[in-house]
């Protein structure tokens, strides 16, 4: 099968951080495909049918085959797609690469979110702190002008998530005193053309992260 005849869908939501993952993958890659926008809260049965198990975006759909979880989506792009690399061909930077990515989801975007949606003060607090230790990790691992290295990559995509939490709940999570090396990162990611192009408007994304806190707690009553 040719490019042109193959079949590539993105189903998303407007504002969603790990849609915004894939969204610049393919980019990147040059990869033209269709994409369904799905409300929170209202998922279409067609991507419940897709994402059964987690019944969530970003679903990534190739010639019939559905591919959930953002940074499994991410890698099954590198993996198919070979121009504009996203992983590292050497094993151990693409392991480390893997590790520091699933670092970002379970250390830094968790905290992030509680320190931005807990209502009990104390608990926010608590977040942020976690937040603080994770973040230095990622000062200290970032040695070149991205993460992977002077073009970015995998880690650098998975790390959106942080400074688009400091956009949108306008929190200083990092101030160029504090993490001078993530500060400056934040500003190289964010201002490279292909970044800008794929980033919704903060409305956009705020509107977003407002329906995903009201959906995780409907969720709870």
């Amino acid at each position: 099968m040719s490019a042109s005849e193959e079949e590539v869908k993105l189903f998303g939501s407007v504002g969603s951080p790990f849609v915004i993952r894939v969204q610049i993958a393919l980019k990147l890659k040059g990869i033209q495909y269709k994409y369904q926008e799905e409300k929170l809260g209202y998922l279409s049965d067609v991507l419940l049918k897709y994402n059964p198990i987690y019944k969530m975006v970003p679903v990534f759909l190739h010639n019939g085959n559905p591919i959930s979880e953002s940074l499994v989506i991410l890698e099954y792009i590198d993996d198919t797609w070979k121009n504009n690399p996203i992983l590292p061909s050497e094993p151990y930077q693409k392991a480390m690469a893997r590790f520091w990515a699933k670092f970002i989801d379970d250390k830094c975007v968790a905290a992030a979110w509680k320190s931005v949606f807990l209502v009990d003060e104390e608990q926010r607090e608590k977040a942020r702190e976690e937040l603080f230790g994770a973040l230095q990790f990622l000062e200290n691992e970032l040695k070149d002008k991205f993460f992977g290295g002077e073009e970015f990559g995998f880690m650098d995509i998975a790390a959106l998530f942080i400074p688009l939490f400091q956009e949108v709940a306008e929190l200083q999570l990092f101030t160029s005193e504090k993490f001078p090396k993530l500060y400056k990162w934040s500003q190289e990611f964010y201002n490279h053309p292909i970044v800008k192009e794929i980033m919704p408007s903060k409305d956009q994304l705020s509107g977003y992260f407002k329906a995903r806190a009201a959906s995780i707690a409907a969720s709870k009553k």
